[in-house]
């Protein structure tokens, strides 16, 4: 297991190559020997932010791209989503209310929330040209 490891990959933002980043963050957590439960909730985090980053900095244009690093150190794990579409701001952000789209049985709205559940910290960096979401998983 390395001290600190780095590894990248810059995809297309289009949801035909979520198979790919999932695969991607599988691959390098396995190594740096997470266990299968936190590396699932590992692929539906990072599945979740980089929908989001198609749906909504980029309105489902195919041509722009995602560039996402893994850093490993030998406390966790953090994942950052690079784009340069619109940006998120987490003060605009409301919580949805989770019995009512049970009751109403309505799909979508539920990725933040969900990312915030599964990672142990979550953090939003907007710049002139660039954008990012931090996501980081302690290893216990």
């Amino acid at each position: 297991m390395n001290k600190t490891a780095t590894y990248q990959i810059t995809v297309n933002a289009s949801t035909e190559n979520l198979a790919e980043v999932r695969e991607f963050v599988a691959k390098h957590a396995k190594h740096q020997r997470f266990t299968k439960e936190q590396i699932s909730d590992l692929q539906l985090a990072v599945d979740e932010a980089y929908t989001n980053i198609i749906k909504h900095a980029y309105q489902n244009n195919k041509s722009k791209h995602v560039d996402i690093t893994l850093s490993f150190d030998s406390d966790k794990l953090c994942i950052s989503l690079f784009d340069s579409g619109n940006s998120f701001s987490p003060k605009n952000y409301n919580l949805p209310d989770i019995q009512k789209k049970i009751e109403e049985r309505k799909r979508g709205g539920m990725g933040v929330y969900l990312i915030h559940r599964l990672m142990d910290s979550v953090s939003y960096h907007a710049r002139a040209d660039k954008n990012e979401i931090r996501l980081c998983k302690n290893r216990n």
